[in-house]
């Protein structure tokens, strides 16, 4: 079920651009890559990828969180719809009359 849903978060989810906050990440990896010796750059850049991987299952996790909501939602209105549908047939059914007197339809 997850493949599914992972599918249908690729195929109908298109991420924001965030030009703004991309240029920032560029303009501080490059003041790092002066700042630092090899071996700190390379740790910089596993922290990043880190926190990309982690904002990516991040936004993974709520699309699907949000589908399985809706998806929840959707039977409980149809339990309702049904319940209400059958409530009007057995009132029908009964003879049912509403406070004004006229049948209840």
């Amino acid at each position: 079920m997850n493949k599914l849903l992972k599918d249908l978060y690729d195929c109908f989810y298109t991420p924001p651009e965030f030009s703004e906050q991309k240029q920032e990440v560029e303009e501080c990896h490059q003041a790092l890559i002066k700042a630092l010796e090899k071996p700190e750059r390379r740790l910089v850049l596993r922290i990043m990828d880190a926190q990309s991987l982690m904002s990516e299952e991040r936004s993974i996790d709520s699309f699907i969180s949000g589908f399985e909501l809706a998806w929840q939602l959707s039977v409980e209105l149809n339990q309702f719809e049904k319940e209400r549908s059958v409530s009007r047939c057995t009132a029908k059914r009964l003879g049912a009359l509403s406070v004004s007197g006229k049948e209840v339809t």
